[in-house]
């Protein structure tokens, strides 16, 4: 059996929670009395379903890669599935870490992941570097390909990569030529990608994020 503040200086090792963003909600957000951790669940969202599981599986610590708690929460009742999922874990004793922006900024977090997916690379660094931080810590990243590749090979490795069967694709009216330069982010890369160059001046030629508005991807 381990304490949960073992598990909480495992989980800060690898995403120190000074990285995250000032606007996350990132750590522990859960803290049940019980202390003992013997399994831990990881999840994407604690939704329902995965507090179910948890339950079943007899876990004391969640890992929420994303923060059940992040706007203001008025009242935790049982009328909202939040509220059935955060009462169900505090009475059965079980704590929920998150650690979101923290995980995408740290080396060998998600940013890091999502890159890899792009195939070898010449250099990568982040989009945006955190002051105070080691050299390649901080928000998304830009990769220069070691080899510059059609965007359709691009797409079926980032397919491969993520496992998915299909992802949107947004083009210029003319589609064509070799990418060299790639930025990512797993968040939403709207604003982060609305400070890099232009392709013309060294920027991306693809940008690579989990989610964008319309108006940036028209931008």
């Amino acid at each position: 059996m381990t304490s949960r503040a073992q598990c909480i200086e495992a989980l800060q090792s690898l995403s120190p929670t000074r990285l995250a963003e000032s606007w996350d909600n990132v750590g522990l957000l859960v803290e049940p009395r019980s202390t003992d951790v013997s399994h831990i669940a990881l999840t994407i969202d604690l939704t329902e379903a995965v507090c179910d599981e948890v339950l079943e599986l007899g876990a004391e610590l969640v890992v929420a890669y994303h923060p059940p708690i992040f706007s203001g929460l008025k009242r935790l009742t049982q009328a909202s599935p939040l509220g059935r999922s955060l009462l169900r874990l505090v009475e059965a004793g079980v704590a929920v870490w998150s650690p979101h922006t923290a995980l995408d900024a740290a080396m060998g977090g998600m940013n890091d992941w999502l890159a890899s997916g792009v195939g070898p690379h010449k250099s990568m660094r982040p989009i945006s570097q955190i002051d105070g931080e080691a050299v390649g810590v901080g928000l998304g990243r830009l990769v220069e390909l070691r080899e510059a590749l059609p965007i359709e090979a691009l797409v079926s490795q980032l397919k491969a990569h993520l496992g998915l069967s299909h992802l949107r694709l947004a083009t210029p009216n003319k589609v064509g030529g070799l990418i060299e330069r790639v930025a990512l982010c797993p968040g939403a890369g709207g604003s982060l990608f609305s400070t890099m160059s232009d392709p013309a001046d060294g920027g991306p030629q693809l940008f690579v994020t989990g989610e964008w508005g319309h108006h940036h991807v028209l931008a």
